[in-house]
């Protein structure tokens, strides 16, 4: 639980850098496509190797059940994304997403240490880059850097937080693991088609260079974890 709890401070320090950044000088819009593309290709193959096939031998009313709630839970995630107004509502939903982005970290962590490594640096890119995309808008809302950087600040803490919450599962028994095994394989494909890939798409045409990115990215941690046996 400790060693769970500890790797999330790496993507919570890594939203506050992005965002600090990104204060003084923003990527621009093709940049940012190209990272979000490789980010998404990295979350992906986390997703793929270290957490799809713990799913394949065992229960599937587990898996029918932690794959139905992580179908819901994103719905409902999207949902207030949509509704959300002003600066509470955007604040609250990011921190939504941060908050499962931790718990999903403290899920791969009960399966495996080396599923909670390869998940810790899929989720430090995305954070990262999420604090580079919303610092901006948080600006604009609170009026003051420092307010915006506290803000970030306060965001990030969900992640451990997060990770806290998600790392005892293991303890639960091989049915309770597989089904928040299942729930995090559900988040993870959400923020990789439904907000990586779909804010790589948005305000211009992609490249091949931006295209070919995900593959570099998918490749990179494949790589990475034949490395690590």
């Amino acid at each position: 639980m400790t060693s769970a709890v500890l790797y999330t401070l790496f993507p919570a320090a890594a939203t506050v850098v992005g965002a600090a950044i990104a204060l003084y000088r923003r990527p621009g819009d093709a940049a940012m496509r190209i990272i979000h593309h490789f980010t998404a290709g990295i979350v992906f193959a986390a997703a793929a190797t270290e957490i799809l096939p713990d799913l394949k031998q065992q229960s599937p009313w587990a898996v029918l059940l932690g794959g139905a709630a992580g179908v819901l839970m994103m719905l409902l995630v999207r949902r207030l994304g949509e509704r959300a107004q002003g600066p509470a509502g955007f604040v609250a939903t990011v921190g939504v997403d941060i908050f499962i982005d931790g718990l999903v970290l403290g899920i791969a962590f009960a399966a495996g240490a080396k599923a909670g490594l390869l998940l810790t640096l899929a989720l430090t890119l995305e954070v990262l880059f999420l604090g580079l995309s919303i610092v901006g808008d948080l600006r604009d809302f609170f009026g003051r850097r420092i307010k915006a950087m506290l803000a970030i600040g306060g965001l990030a803490l969900l992640l451990p937080i997060g990770g806290l919450l998600g790392a005892p599962i293991a303890m639960l028994g091989a049915f309770w693991l597989t089904t928040f095994l299942a729930f995090g394989l559900i988040a993870l494909l959400y923020l990789v088609t439904e907000e990586l890939l779909v804010e790589a798409h948005e305000g211009g045409k992609d490249t091949p260079l931006a295209t070919a990115m995900f593959f570099v990215g998918f490749l990179l941690l494949l790589l990475l974890e034949e490395g690590m046996g």
